[in-house]
């Protein structure tokens, strides 16, 4: 029997984009569409409204970004003036940064005029507003952004949204998590009754649905690979373990050196643990970052290019913080805490088997998680409601993540590199801290009528062993241990007198 071969997916040429867009996306790497890109460009080049839904990470980006770019360049009667033809709402300040660099990518030839390239920004909170307003003065074709500074810019009047032809709202399903919705109405009703509108979600909550229905026109639903059921991912191998929650960091310091491990995304629910981690982590010589929310923006932003460009390959994230995070060359994630809800471990372990590759999801359980992680094992269909008692000792975690036997708890002394971004999360987390706590090695005595009085408060805070540290035979008074002063009673024969 001859062999079947497979389709080719066609190129993005193929599918009509314009030559401008084809050449930037083929400078990286970008020819062929993926499956969500390939069943709804047609539609959106067309100027139809759709709902996309795939899993994260299967290019949804550039489902709605090429037409996009493509419509507004191409628009021979609406030309472009600087005001916003077309809005892109994301959910978090990160997925905003990526979405915002693709579309920079993409638009690289693109030109708004013979004078002019095509421009676009970023808007969303966070960053001072002076040169979001700045650059939305000078002329603005694309706007990409979080809901509340969107919509803050534009009741202050320095956005202008009359003047769209294409809205884009990108992981709706997560703008409802983070209650973004009474605010994407609030937009919603100071766009123009002509334009063309996509939404793209991972999964479809009823609110997103009938929010689709009051602002889109007979949208077509597009659904790529199934989501829900198998959207766990084929490509990502899964593997779930009872933990202790003391042994947890030993163990994930082991899975960190498995065979063919990349960059990898470990996962928390409190911002408190995710600091802790990425500390320990970093005093055992991994090369790790963290984002949270009690980091700046700025800190957020340094620590995720750090993960982008390989100076750190560990990231320690909340699942707030992790919103937006498109990285296609994740290897590993370890779900250090398990997610609150099955939807919540389907958008972590996305961080993996993108694009085709294959990845390792890690679920790290303790024994008070298991009635939660029951429930998303029967909801998901895992089959593994009951994970194996595993510690960082344990044979069967060496042998079924390809842990090298050797590998212990640490791999060196900390370096530079691996302790300056947990140090730097530090420093942008407490900065508070640092200012109000008095000064532990101030000089301060007690004093009654001019007089010194009893034991300087630092010797009085050493531990029980301090005196045997002493040097032997020194005779000075600062060696000496201070003598504590006690209230005597009045004998007897002194209250005679």
């Amino acid at each position: 029997m001859t062999p079947v071969t497979p389709h080719p997916t066609p190129t993005f040429a193929e599918l009509g984009v314009r030559d401008e867009i084809v050449r930037a996306l083929a400078e990286n790497g970008i020819e062929h569409a993926f499956a969500i890109q390939e069943l709804t460009l047609p539609l959106a080049l067309a100027g139809d409204d759709l709902i996309g839904q795939a899993r994260t990470g299967m290019g949804k980006t550039f489902a709605f970004g090429v037409p996009l770019l493509h419509r507004i360049t191409t628009d021979t009667e609406r030309p472009l003036t600087g005001i916003p033809r077309a809005l892109v709402v994301v959910p978090t300040r990160e997925l905003c940064i990526q979405v915002y660099e693709d579309l920079v990518g993409a638009a690289k030839y693109l030109r708004a005029d013979e004078s002019r390239k095509l421009t676009v920004t970023a808007i969303y909170g966070g960053r001072p507003y002076e040169p979001q307003i700045e650059a939305l003065q000078k002329g603005v074709d694309v706007v990409v952004g979080t809901p509340g500074r969107l919509l803050d810019l534009a009741q202050q009047g320095h956005l202008q949204l009359g003047g769209l032809s294409t809205l884009v709202l990108d992981e709706a399903d997560e703008m409802l998590d983070l209650g973004f919705l009474p605010d994407i109405e609030r937009i919603l009703k100071q766009l123009p009754a002509q334009r063309q509108a996509m939404l793209f979600s991972a999964t479809m909550p009823d609110p997103i649905i009938t929010l689709a229905r009051t602002f889109m026109t007979q949208p077509t639903h597009i659904r790529a690979e199934g989501v829900q059921g198998s959207a766990t991912h084929d490509t990502t191998e899964q593997f779930a373990y009872r933990a202790h929650a003391l042994d947890k960091v030993e163990m994930v310091s082991r899975i960190l050196q498995a065979d063919g491990r990349g960059a990898t995304m470990i996962f928390t629910r409190t911002k408190r643990t995710a600091q802790k981690v990425a500390d320990e982590l970093a005093e055992r010589g991994f090369k790790v970052g963290a984002v949270h929310g009690d980091l700046g923006q700025g800190a957020r932003e340094k620590a995720l290019k750090s993960f982008r460009t390989g100076d750190v390959d560990v990231l320690v994230a909340t699942d707030v913080a992790a919103r937006g995070i498109d990285i296609d060359d994740i290897t590993h994630v370890i779900n250090f805490q398990i997610p609150e809800d099955e939807q919540a471990y389907v958008h972590r372990i996305g961080r993996t088997g993108r694009a085709g590759k294959t990845g390792i999801a890690v679920t790290l359980v303790d024994w008070d998680e298991l009635p939660r992680w029951s429930m998303i094992d029967k909801a998901l269909g895992l089959e593994t409601p009951d994970p194996a008692e595993t510690y960082s000792s344990s044979p069967h975690l060496y042998e079924e993540l390809n842990i090298p036997t050797d590998a212990g708890g640490s791999i060196g002394k900390p370096t530079r590199s691996s302790d300056k971004p947990a140090r730097e999360a530090r420093e942008a987390r407490e900065p508070r801290e640092r200012t109000e706590r008095p000064a532990r090695n101030r000089s301060r005595r007690r004093t009654r009528g001019g007089e010194p009085v009893g034991a300087h408060p630092e010797t009085a805070e050493q531990p029980a062993g301090a005196e045997a540290d002493a040097p032997a035979g020194d005779a000075g008074e600062a060696t000496r241990a201070p003598r504590r002063r006690r209230r005597r009673r009045p004998n007897k024969a002194a209250a005679a007198n």
